[in-house]
């Protein structure tokens, strides 16, 4: 018989990585949800709840200031950046994350795992 040992951490008896780690943050924010609509809902107030804002990143080789997350009538997740007055949305899906990534980023990347998977 083969024992196997666990790690403790934050995140309880054993750290998940990878696909399976973003997996079972969709699971957590979706876990009540009966279809797509409710799903991107359940992942956008995760988002909202956990994500640091404002943070700074690159767009088109330039500055911006990510403000805010907005959940458009379509479902989709948007980002919305502000440079010199002037505000833009950008799906979440394609917003350049910074290095280092601010705090909550895990959640934007299970929202796009989600979006892969789906």
């Amino acid at each position: 018989m083969t024992r196997t040992r666990h790690r403790k951490g934050k995140t309880g008896p054993r750290r998940l990585t990878g696909k399976a780690r973003l997996g079972k943050l969709v699971e957590e924010a979706t876990v009540d949800c009966y279809n797509k609509s409710e799903q991107a809902m359940g992942l956008y107030t995760m988002i909202d709840d956990n994500l640091a804002l404002p943070f700074e990143t690159i767009v088109l080789g330039v500055r911006v200031v990510v403000e805010r997350i907005h959940l458009t009538r379509r479902d989709e997740i948007t980002a919305v950046c502000r440079r010199a007055g002037v505000r833009q949305t950008i799906p979440l899906l394609d917003l350049p994350l910074p290095s280092p990534p601010p705090a909550g980023t895990e959640w934007v990347e299970a929202y796009r795992h989600w979006l892969d998977s789906g």
